[in-house]
């Protein structure tokens, strides 16, 4: 897999039904930077610790808070205007562009700052994935897929 996690998640995310699997997630609250960022943490052998999920948190949550979702809304919310509005829809593409940039910045972030953590090569599979993805929902499912196309 790709070592830097921008690469590894747009690779990952071109592969079928992972797009919908991601959107599934979202749509239930999940952070898929977050979730893509833990599969790549497994990916790398990189072994789970809760004071490093503590860290990735201390900057994904704040990030989706206050820069992701708040671009994600007005996104979502220009959307039924925006087809009949040729001069909204192109806001609205910028504005879904600069959703993207965030999401990438947020990863940006996140690889900073788990660069150093070291590679075991024998931690637990998936253990960054289960503790980063809902559990006990039906996004579980979402994780599994995703999970099945990075391999």
């Amino acid at each position: 897999m790709s070592a830097d996690l921008w690469t590894f998640a747009t690779t990952l995310y071109a592969r079928p039904g992972v797009e919908a699997a991601c959107l599934e997630l979202q749509a239930a609250g999940a952070d898929v930077c977050l979730v893509l960022c833990g599969l790549w943490l497994d990916s790398r052998g990189v072994a789970h610790a809760p004071h490093r999920e503590a860290q990735l948190r201390s900057i994904a949550e704040p990030w989706q808070r206050e820069v992701v979702k708040p671009l994600r809304a007005i996104r979502q919310a220009w959307r039924n205007q925006a087809s009949q509005d040729s001069a909204l829809a192109g806001l609205r593409e910028q504005v879904k562009k600069l959703e993207l940039d965030a999401e990438r910045q947020q990863m940006v972030r996140l690889q900073a700052l788990s660069a150093d953590w070291p590679v075991s090569g024998c931690g637990q599979p998936r253990a960054w994935l289960n503790a980063l993805a809902p559990s006990g929902t039906p996004t579980a499912q979402g994780a599994s897929d995703i999970l099945y196309a990075a391999r």
